[in-house]
């Protein structure tokens, strides 16, 4: 009779430690029987679940819902049934990150797993400071291959421009100012781009990019500029029809997105034609729409899907390192825009681009 009674003593003690624990612990915790029935839960998951005392006891299939995570009951049978510790990180539809952990729940004499508990954690925050992390590597990332593609442009304007200033013939000397003026603007342009990344890296070790209002001619006629021996050698007539100009951006970014689209045009220009280029930008509902229209070689319908692909070149032929559209596509998908391509091979490709007028949030 003594150990019987000892042994109640220690049931019940046991059960107040249990209890106590339940209602002291700061994190929101479930315990859950081999029949799925919900048998207690910490003060925590009534706040984060909005849990009443009523739902004890009842199936946890009845109130899933509180949980706003559809897949918690397969969790829970995978571990009754295997014995085996789950973790996850789970969202919920309220976008809040948890990290779950259910653990099983043995009775050491029968050896069974006889129900789980549930500890939930939220890591919201640590989740939101991962994806600013990996936006900023992306952002830095975007930023070298930019710098690194668009510092080969003013070095080709340089070194065409120092070819043509050697064709030059002693009595046509009236070209000498002209060009070295081209020789001079490439200089300018590797300089602004050097200077653009030590200022980056000077600012707090982060390239900070700043939006502001831009006229959108300004950035085609900097582009105009950048381009010039190209369009020259190339004989290409370049054509504007601007119907809406200004526009909230980031102006680095839009110039490249530009100048990317219009060297594609004119290096992939038909050896059967003079190449044609028309610039043009309207207003549709929320968006500026650029489009950039070529008679160029043209894409076959194939390659369409690959063409925004890094290191993807889809002739060998061209000088060209791949990189130009895929800055362009990630330019574009990042400030919550989208791009879209019309082609023909043999007459030409129409690229547009959709950007938000309004500042991004």
């Amino acid at each position: 009779m003594t150990n019987k009674t000892d042994q109640i003593h220690t049931l019940i003690e046991l059960n107040d430690e249990l209890e106590n624990y339940f209602r002291n612990t700061i994190i929101p915790q479930l315990f859950v029987d081999a029949q799925l029935i919900l048998r207690k839960f910490t003060p925590p998951a009534m706040k984060q679940f909005s849990l009443a005392l009523t739902d004890v006891g009842r199936p946890i299939a009845d109130i899933k819902e509180n949980f706003r995570f559809p897949a918690i009951i397969d969790n829970i049978q995978h571990v009754i049934d295997t014995g085996e510790i789950l973790e996850k990180e789970i969202q919920t539809t309220d976008m809040r990150w948890y990290q779950m952990n259910i653990l099983p729940y043995r009775v050491q004499k029968e050896n069974k797993t006889n129900g789980v508990i549930i500890t939930f954690v939220e890591v919201t925050r640590r989740i939101q400071d991962l994806k600013e992390q990996e936006k900023l590597i992306a952002e830095h990332e975007i930023l070298l291959d930019t710098i690194s593609h668009d510092i080969k442009t003013p070095l080709t304007s340089l070194s065409l421009t120092i070819e043509m200033l050697k064709k030059v013939p002693e009595k046509g000397m009236e070209r000498f100012p002209v060009l070295l003026e081209k020789v001079e603007n490439s200089l300018l342009n590797m300089q602004q781009i050097i200077n653009d990344l030590t200022s980056a890296r000077r600012i707090n070790h982060k390239y900070q990019a700043e939006e502001e209002l831009i006229n959108f001619e300004h950035i085609l006629e900097d582009v105009r500029l950048t381009l010039a021996p190209l369009v020259e050698e190339s004989r290409a007539v370049i054509k504007s029809e601007i119907n809406f100009s200004e526009i909230v951006f980031v102006r680095r970014k839009l110039r490249s997105l530009v100048y990317n689209l219009v060297n594609n045009a004119i290096k992939y220009a038909s050896p059967e034609r003079r190449p044609e280029i028309l610039i043009a930008t309207e207003k549709e509902d929320e968006y500026m729409v650029i489009s950039i229209t070529d008679n160029g070689t043209g894409i076959a319908e194939k390659d369409l899907k690959s063409i925004f692909t890094k290191y993807h070149r889809l002739n060998d032929s061209v000088e060209g390192s791949g990189v130009g559209l895929y800055l362009v596509n990630e330019i574009v998908n990042n400030s919550g825009g989208k791009i879209t391509v019309e082609s023909e091979l043999g007459k030409g490709t129409v690229f547009k681009v959709f950007l938000k007028a309004a500042a991004q949030s």
